[in-house]
């Protein structure tokens, strides 16, 4: 695998080619100078190193069986395994309606997002005369499976290369995604360059790097502390010259309250731009455990990068999903990827109809589980 870095001298050069942005500032989080306060902002992204599994030569051996997500969302199934067992029991009254509120509130769905689905669903409970607690069971789970579609899911590959962004705060597995994403596109063929644009934390592009490796991948890092902007944009440019049709660019993780690094983030984006390739993905990595905080942070990150999609990790865990329908229904941003475990095919597609079923399947017998990304 050829390895690719550059001085940080060469990478300025490069981005001075393509019209390059003013410096945020010397609190960019990223500059020598950077002062203690900010420097705390950015506690270090827990690192993970990569599953011990084959190496993956492009194009070559088994596709791993997906997991599906009835197989890893305990949490909130329990919740609403609860609100079926008691409709069906009791019927539809006024409690059950108040227990499929706090059913929905507590799988993390949000306030606004759980009253808009139980008026929608008491508005055609009562225009269809509904009074079967199996035919509101049914009623609910389409309405649910109807919000969640209508969004394109795949992952954009066009462009000459085709570059993707990820971004969010720390410790949610951005690196490990990228990893992942990059071992499925080398199972798949299509090669790609990886760009260390985490360069505030220097054991992310060591990390990054071991991915690269075992997915058959191109690495570009600059020194640390470099400009992460350039370090990108140099990826793009080798990625163009050398035919590689894919670029997946990490990015150092940054508090969605802090003005200075989200503005960076944008300087970020638009760098990304002006190169030869097309900025087709910009996916915001949420800790499916973090609940509405989650939601906050989306706002935040769509203001600053034009987020295309969402990558919801750690859906396996303590985690109860129901922050899918607040993304989706409340920013209209589609939840295009979940983590469901540790392995490389534990990050799935995300399936609207898949999701919903297993919201409402009964409880699997509790194992120990280790959560990842």
């Amino acid at each position: 695998m050829l390895r690719r870095r550059r001085k940080q001298g060469e990478q300025a050069g490069a981005v001075d080619q393509a019209a390059p942005e003013p410096e945020v500032g010397t609190e960019d989080g990223h500059g020598n100078e950077q002062a203690p306060e900010q420097a705390a902002e950015r506690e270090a992204e827990p690192e993970q190193a990569p599953e011990a599994e084959p190496d993956l030569a492009p194009g070559t051996g088994p596709q791993p069986e997906r997991t599906r997500i009835r197989d890893r969302l305990s949490t909130a199934r329990g919740a609403f395994s609860s609100f079926m067992v008691s409709v069906v029991s009791r019927g539809i009254d006024d409690a059950a309606w108040e227990e499929l509120e706090e059913a929905l509130i507590l799988a993390d769905a949000g306030v606004a997002t759980t009253t808009a689905l139980i008026d929608r669903l008491k508005e055609q409970a009562k225009a269809n005369r509904v009074v079967d607690a199996e035919e509101l069971m049914a009623m609910l789970k389409a309405q649910m499976t109807q919000s969640l579609q209508g969004h394109d899911l795949e992952l954009s590959t066009e462009g000459d290369p085709a570059v993707w962004l990820f971004t969010g705060v720390n410790g949610v597995g951005k690196t490990t995604t990228i990893g992942k994403l990059a071992a499925r596109e080398a199972q798949s063929g299509r090669r790609a360059v990886l760009a260390a644009g985490d360069t505030f934390r220097a054991a992310a592009a060591e990390q990054l790097g071991q991915w690269a490796d075992r997915a058959g991948a191109e690495l570009v890092r600059g020194a640390e502390g470099a400009d992460p902007s350039s370090v990108i944009f140099d990826a793009i440019e080798h990625a163009s010259a050398a035919g590689v049709p894919l670029v997946m660019a990490d990015t150092a993780g940054r508090l969605h309250t802090r003005t200075n690094l989200m503005e960076e983030l944008s300087k970020i984006r638009r760098v990304a731009g002006k190169g030869p390739g097309t900025v087709t993905e910009v996916l915001l990595v949420i800790d499916a455990s973090t609940g509405q905080n989650g939601l906050a942070q989306a706002q935040r990150f769509t203001e600053s990068a034009e987020l295309t999609g969402v990558v919801l990790t750690k859906l396996d865990g303590s985690a109860k999903g129901g922050i899918v329908m607040a993304v989706q229904d409340e920013l209209g941003i589609p939840v295009k990827l979940v983590g469901l475990g540790e392995g490389i095919s534990d990050l799935a597609p995300f399936d609207a109809h898949e999701f919903v079923e297993a919201l409402f399947s009964p409880p699997l017998p509790s194992s120990p589980m280790t959560t990842s990304a």
